[in-house]
């Protein structure tokens, strides 16, 4: 599991409106059995606050990182990542930067 890693969301309550999750914890921390994670949910639905909310492609669509939903997952429940958000990075630490500081 690394940074930026995408898996599909295995929560059956949420996972339709919320299909993916981005893991957003650093790769030094993977020995913990929960790693922090935001959902992506669809570019079509709600008004995101672009720099909270970067836009990214997984699997040929547009999804907004909802990094004001962070959650911690159990490691176990996320299987095979999808993707990684690397080229992302900026706009994924900007966003949580937002939220944590304000800045």
């Amino acid at each position: 599991m690394h940074q930026f890693d995408v898996y599909p969301n295995p929560n059956p309550d949420s996972c339709e409106r919320l299909p993916y999750l981005v893991v957003l914890q650093s790769d030094l921390l993977e020995r913990l059995d929960k790693v922090v994670v935001a959902p992506l949910r669809s570019h079509r639905e709600g008004k995101p606050i672009l720099r909270l909310n970067p836009l990214v492609q997984v699997a040929g669509d547009n999804y907004f990182v909802r990094v004001q939903d962070l959650a911690a997952m159990p490691v176990q429940s996320l299987h095979q990542p999808i993707c990684n958000l690397s080229a992302e990075r900026e706009a994924l630490l900007a966003a949580l930067s937002l939220l944590f500081t304000g800045l």
